[in-house]
């Protein structure tokens, strides 16, 4: 090979490269190669190419879509697998290796494309000189093996101008390849900048993303202006800028979860196993009862009781081994959806309760830890609101929490700034790994010195006060300013709610807004049941609803911060789809503990509990409740029903396998409505939303609107702004609300006596273990 001739950079497990021509290799006079003018590809600007015939790559048969040959591979291995125009699937070409779904064909003269995966990983094909069109070239040289970049970076054929003092450098899309001029390899040296090599951009597969987003930028636009795009609500024929807004809307409709069932070569093994043991039991059990005792038949009885009782435990645990699922998130697609960069955020609000009771027993340093992990998560600081329950009016929960709020605002801009995970400051300055990984702003580790300093002196301050709370005045504590602590009794104390940070409080050392940080401590008096933990809950969920009224809620103890930053868009990913979100009730996040020896077989109980048992519970009908770690839809706690469509009353697939099909307005599917309306109204603590807010509107008769508040206050409690706010579906404070009056009222729904006469904690409305 001759020296300086080019430059090949590349990727196999990307399956992607380009060659690149120095300026004296342009192409010869008169050997442009036809049809190869005007043609671009519309992902990523290149050339579309050749193909091994010499005529004009096409990509797609049915409407010749102009994508070049990377773009096309790219698509198939690891996109949609469809043209981006037509959304026909793409199917293999020849020099093309197979992907999951291609239909089987009878010619076998390309074998040695079809299926020519990289011997060893598996990941990828490799790629062959006839197979890429590297630039505007045909493809009749002799292969040459490509070696791999050390980097395994991808590269674009995008380049710059040459500068006088290198190599003139080309883009692939106007050189032309000689064929009887052999290509040199020239490796690209990933501890240099690329630069260096006269590339300005050489991420292909940016370009392909970019792409995409810009398709995406515009599906709300589109939406607004089709919003029957299927029902006829415009002319949206042809091939014009109509189809192209077709496919944004297609874009739009995408889910932003799926269910990825865990293969059955790995379950098959357990299902025959139950199977047998299903059979070896059944004839145990005809054994067992066709040979009785006679000399002692009372005690045979009780034996064949008990070993069916075990029996049927044994069964009902296998139920959910049965068919486990796993769970994918987009959190692209919400962003898009919801979150759009430069535009107000449509998010919904999410209130987050934190519950602790005797700091001596629960620390406040880890209390901390979970506060601060919440404060710092990747969402919108105007739609995250956490609330601290102190269910023991302890003043060192009080001062530890005001010490944490001070924490906060050097915590969070610098975990947003430079993407912290975990964010909880003890575990993250804990791991032990390569902190500086993926780290690349040269005042990271001064920063990281600083706040690890900053952290150390935080800790000694909440050490002074839990020291200082171990002896208890016998006047009992005061505050700074002197007045005697309200909640020195913890069994007969006033409610007290402090607001740390807001809105309207204190900004960070950025000077941007943090999210709200609310302290409530609800009233205790003697004669009045407190319902302990169920009881603190409620009176969250009131005082919630006054001061912000979240759309959904999520409690966590006061042990368990958030590992991941992104909890809350991961439950939103559910719980705002447009085809689920009305559905689903709550979402349940798995417990990971820290610490647990690894070789204890009785410290991993919660890796059988959430990764099997739980698992298999959501691909039966949903995983239970545990306690903690659930992001609950409000309108779910408050009773309301969703609103269903009649899609959503169809029977389940069960039900469709064994009975047949449905037939237009069939008796079957009118019982079957019928018993489904019938148990709706048998719920009587049950209302339907837009049936309470058209009987609010369109009450005429004096009595009858009297008769509905009634209603309202026997099941809510007496308490006219927290009425109204539970008619805000997607959360907010109504709008005629005054809010000078929030704190006060939120004083009045957090009182011992709130709940006397109401349905609070009595009734099935509420999760079971908010009831009494």
């Amino acid at each position: 090979m001759a020296a300086n001739r080019g430059m090949v950079a590349g990727s196999h497990n990307r399956n992607e490269f380009v060659m690149i021509r120095n300026d004296g290799d342009a192409p010869a006079p008169g050997k442009e190669v036809k049809g190869t003018v005007g043609q671009a590809c519309q992902i990523c600007g290149d050339t579309v190419g050749v193909s091994a015939t010499g005529d004009v790559f096409v990509a797609c048969n049915e409407c010749a879509f102009p994508v070049c040959r990377p773009c096309y591979e790219y698509e198939r291995k690891d996109g949609v697998k469809c043209c981006p125009q037509c959304k026909t699937r793409y199917k293999r070409l020849k020099g093309s290796p197979r992907v999951p779904g291609d239909e089987e064909e009878e010619d076998v003269d390309d074998l040695d494309n079809e299926f020519n995966y990289k011997q060893g990983n598996g990941k990828g094909p490799e790629w062959q000189g006839e197979d890429i069109d590297l630039s505007s070239s045909s493809r009749h040289e002799p292969h040459h093996r490509i070696p791999r970049l050390t980097s395994g970076q991808q590269m674009s054929g995008e380049i710059p101008d040459a500068s006088p003092d290198r190599h003139s450098i080309r883009s692939p899309t106007s050189s032309y390849v000689d064929p009887s001029v052999p290509v040199p390899v020239r490796i690209v040296d990933p501890s240099k900048d690329l630069n260096s090599y006269g590339l300005n951009s050489v991420d292909w597969k940016e370009r392909v993303e970019s792409w995409r987003v810009k398709q995406d930028k515009n599906m709300m636009q589109v939406t607004n202006k089709y919003p029957d795009a299927r029902g006829g609500g415009g002319d949206m024929e042809g091939t014009g800028s109509n189809g192209e807004d077709m496919q944004m809307v297609d874009d739009a409709r995408l889910p932003l979860s799926r269910i990825v069932p865990i293969p059955a070569n790995q379950l098959n093994l357990y299902r025959i196993v139950i199977i047998l043991r299903l059979i070896i039991l059944c004839f145990f059990f005809q054994y067992r009862v066709s040979h009785p005792v006679r000399d002692a038949y009372g005690l045979w009885l009780v034996s064949v009781i008990c070993e069916i009782w075990f029996a049927l435990s044994w069964l009902l645990d296998q139920f959910p081994k049965w068919y486990p699922i796993n769970r994918e998130t987009y959190l692209d697609r919400l962003a898009l959806r919801y979150d759009r960069e430069g535009e107000p955020s449509q998010l919904c609000p999410i209130d987050i309760f934190v519950s602790t009771v005797d700091p001596l027993k629960e620390p406040p340093l880890i209390t901390a830890n979970t506060v601060l992990s919440i404060l710092a998560v990747d969402y919108p600081v105007d739609k995250v609101s956490c609330y601290v329950s102190d269910d023991g009016s302890a003043m060192l929960t009080f001062e530890s929490l005001s010490e944490t709020a001070e924490f906060a605002r050097k915590w969070v801009p610098f975990c947003k700034k430079h993407n912290i995970e975990p964010r909880a400051p003890e575990f993250y300055f804990q791991q032990k790994i390569d902190y500086l990984k993926d780290k690349i702003q040269p005042s990271f580790v001064k920063e990281r010195r600083a706040m690890k300093r900053e952290y150390e002196e935080f800790k000694i301050r909440i050490n002074a006060l839990v020291a200082k709370a171990q002896k208890v005045p016998e006047e009992g504590w005061t505050m700074a300013d002197g007045t005697a602590w309200p909640g020195n009794n913890p069994r007969d104390h006033p409610g007290m709610i402090q607001v740390f940070l807001g809105h309207s409080g204190g900004l960070d050392t950025d000077g941007n807004e943090l999210p709200r940080l609310v302290y409530v401590s609800r009233e205790k008096r003697p004669g009045f049941q407190h319902h302990k933990k169920a009881g603190a809950m409620n009176a969250l969920i009131r005082v919630s609803a006054v001061l912000t009224n979240g759309a959904y809620l999520l409690n966590v103890d006061c042990d368990h911060y958030f590992n991941s930053s992104k909890a809350l868009r991961e439950a939103m990913c559910f719980m705002m789809d447009p085809a689920l979100g009305r559905k689903t009730c709550y979402v349940q996040f798995p417990q990971r503990f820290d610490g647990i020896d690894l070789h204890d077989r009785y410290a991993n109980r919660n890796i059988v509990f959430f990764d099997i048992n739980m698992k298999g519970l959501d691909g039966i009908q949903g995983p239970m409740y545990v306690g903690t770690g659930c992001c609950f839809n409000r309108q779910a706690l408050y009773g309301y029903d969703p609103v269903l469509t009649e899609a959503d009353l169809e029977p389940n697939i069960v039900v469709k396998s064994c009975c047949g099909g449905r037939k237009k307005k069939s008796k079957s599917y009118m019982d079957n409505k019928n018993r489904m309306m019938k148990r709706t109204e048998s719920s009587a603590p049950i209302f339907n939303m837009e049936d309470i807010e058209e009987g609010i509107e369109g009450y005429e008769d004096e009595r009858s609107m009297l008769m509905s508040q009634k209603r309202l206050e026997k099941r809510f409690g007496q308490s006219p702004i927290f009425t109204a706010s539970t008619f805000m579906t997607q959360g907010g404070i109504p709008p005629s609300t005054n809010p000078a009056s929030l704190l006060k009222e939120a004083i009045h729904v957090i009182s011992c006596g709130y709940e006397d006469k109401t349905e609070w904690g009595k009734e099935d409305w509420l999760d079971l273990w908010f009831s009494y």
